[in-house]
């Protein structure tokens, strides 16, 4: 009996805590399972007061401010290789719940989006808008990565280690 009272003790406490998170773990050093709850902010406004409307309107990194807690940069989203600007700038200025991973070690401190929810009887959105908005501009492509033109105008002038000139050694 006392085991059964315990567990529906832990059960109230664990649903009172907030939404459980059902981020997909990547298997990245220092990851956690999160739901950040907060206002979206543009990163540089947050930290230096540079504020320009509307976040910068995509062109400038988002964070989250949680409230009574410390500000968390948004580093990527559910796509591979991509930001979560283009699920979270709709949301500037505004209170939302972010479903992901919060990857914390001694150099860094990130978070990784995987859904987004404003209502927070809704379910998360996937923070996959990233490679609908480009499949739009530029069609389908299994590695978008790959396929993009900027992308690989970058590569072809600067090189794979972003220095020009500098190669990897030929494989022996």
């Amino acid at each position: 009996m006392r085991l059964a009272v315990s567990a529906a003790a832990l059960s109230t406490a664990l649903l009172a805590a907030g939404p459980a998170p059902a981020a997909e773990p990547w298997g990245i050093p220092g990851e956690k399972p999160m739901v950040l709850k907060g206002r979206v902010v543009d990163a540089i406004c947050h930290l230096t007061g540079q504020c320009p409307r509307d976040c910068g309107a995509g062109r400038r990194q988002l964070g989250i401010a949680v409230a009574g807690g410390p500000f968390r940069l948004v580093a990527k989203g559910a796509v591979d290789f991509a930001g979560a600007v283009p699920d979270l700038i709709g949301y500037c200025g505004r209170e939302i719940e972010a479903d992901g991973l919060l990857i914390e070690t001694p150099e860094i401190v990130l978070f990784f989006v995987q859904g987004v929810r404003s209502d927070a009887s809704g379910p998360f959105a996937p923070a996959d808008r990233f490679k609908a908005e480009w499949e739009a501009r530029h069609g389908r492509a299994e590695e978008w990565w790959r396929a993009d033109p900027e992308a690989n105008r970058i590569l072809a002038e600067d090189g794979p280690y972003g220095i020009r000139g500098l190669a990897p050694k030929p494989k022996p």
